[in-house]
């Protein structure tokens, strides 16, 4: 244990959330924008590993009848839907309805069973029906991945917490543009919001929950 860490559980965080026994898959804007060096949204070096991640994850899911859902950000061609957001960060232009770059990447594209949940904020929960769907569903656990971990991770973790729901972050099968937001960002989730876990990991509490 790091002395950050040894500081932090004398404070008093760092709780631990168990893992429930209905879980559901929750893909954070896994799009072309944060795969395609190209793009100015790139999520760094680990975003390739953190896409086969996800693939991983969404075929163990389909295997055990976890419910898996993806958001998708999607604008109108003027931003207005996207309020201050979209004028603070003019990046997002990338997800105006039919660009490119907010495409599925075709190895991890929803399908027929799958979920979308449309939104224009970061969090997936704002502005959208992810928590009565999740309540209708009787989920308990919520599994977070996606890009980046410092934006729209962050936030949707915040939310499956606020809303009632176990997060568990899973910490390869997400990527952001630098290393230091990726790692301050998960220490941070863990101390005080949710469960940080590899994929490995978190294949394992999937089968187990189902046993």
């Amino acid at each position: 244990m790091s002395a950050l860490d040894d500081d932090y559980k004398k404070a008093g965080f760092g709780g631990a959330l168990e893992f429930g026994s209905r879980p559901a898959l929750l893909i954070v804007d896994v799009c072309r924008a944060y795969v395609d060096e190209a793009c100015p949204l790139y999520a760094g070096p680990d975003a390739l590993t953190a896409l086969q991640n996800n693939v991983r994850l969404r075929e163990q899911a389909h295997k055990l009848g976890i419910p898996v859902i993806f958001t998708a950000v999607e604008y109108h061609s003027s931003g207005k839907d996207g309020g201050l957001f979209y004028r603070k960060v003019p990046a997002l232009q990338h997800f105006v309805k039919g660009h490119p770059m907010a495409e599925f990447m075709p190895e991890l594209t929803p399908m027929p069973d799958d979920l979308l949940v449309t939104k224009q904020y970061p969090s997936a929960y704002f502005g959208t029906s992810l928590a009565a769907m999740l309540t209708s569903m009787s989920v308990d656990t919520v599994m977070v991945t996606g890009y980046s971990t410092s934006g729209c991770v962050r936030a949707s973790v915040l939310d499956t917490l606020q809303s009632g729901f176990v997060p568990f972050v899973i910490r390869d099968a997400c990527a952001d543009r630098a290393e230091g937001p990726h790692e301050s960002n998960l220490f941070d989730m863990q101390a005080k919001y949710a469960e940080v876990v590899t994929t490995d990991d978190a294949l394992t509490l999937m089968a187990q929950s189902r046993a």
